[in-house]
């Protein structure tokens, strides 16, 4: 579905990612874990076009995604959410997600059920006509998954979804992240200092350390990694 080559970016002589590769299959769960400043969300910020890297390939079913606008990026299948959420303020939660289905070929009924169909499964369809600016951090964090889902993305990046969310609504976030991969056949980059819902949720994790993969594999084998343990707890 993603794959990533050499990925490589630096500011200044600051060295951000030093060759990433990933292979990101339909329908799995990526989990990124990493201290601050190791390159996680360099890295998202390369995929979804915020950033051209200075060198490297990243390909969506074969295809080059490698300098495309961010517009046409997303347009080929990559949604994308921010540590804080970004939705507009000023428009109606139908309205949010109406704005996702720009240029969608279906009729309004049909994009006004999809939209109902996800605000009801992140539970907020009694606030659709409310304004976003309304709604709790944890809230808009939901809402925007809500408005990445109505685009029928291929593939998600998810950028600290549990960051500032209550617990309970973090369970919320936990249960659709796992059934969006195997029900709607969209793949996840899941990008969390919450190690235990990356533990929980992802099929493959990889360790990020200054801009490189320290080390990858499942939750056993990273949790259980030395270079891992040195680089969160100290040696």
């Amino acid at each position: 579905m993603l794959t990533v080559r050499n990925l490589r970016k630096s500011f200044g002589g600051l060295q951000a990612l030093a060759g990433v590769d990933i292979t990101l299959p339909d329908e799995s769960i990526l989990g990124v874990i990493g201290m601050n400043g190791s390159g996680k969300t360099t890295m998202l910020n390369c995929i979804n076009g915020i950033y051209i890297p200075d060198s490297g390939e990243i390909a969506l079913d074969g295809a080059s995604l490698l300098g495309l606008p961010v517009h046409e990026v997303a347009g080929s299948g990559v949604g994308r959410t921010f540590q804080v959420p970004r939705v507009f303020q000023h428009l109606s939660l139908l309205d949010n997600l109406d704005v996702a289905q720009t240029g969608s070929a279906a009729g309004n009924d049909e994009r006004y059920a999809l939209s109902e169909y996800w605000l009801k499964k992140v539970e907020l369809l009694r606030l659709r006509h409310n304004y976003a600016e309304e709604l709790s951090g944890g809230q808009q964090k939901l809402l925007e998954l809500a408005r990445i889902m109505v685009a029928r993305p291929k593939v998600i990046l998810l950028d600290e979804p549990f960051a500032g969310v209550n617990p309970e609504l973090a369970q919320m976030l936990i249960g659709i992240i796992g059934e969006i991969a195997s029900r709607h056949h969209c793949a996840v980059i899941l990008v969390s200092h919450d190690l235990t819902s990356i533990y929980q949720l992802s099929h493959h994790i990889i360790v990020m350390n200054e801009g490189a993969i320290l080390t990858q594999g499942d939750a056993a084998t990273v949790k259980s990694d030395p270079a891992v343990i040195e680089a969160y707890l100290g040696a």
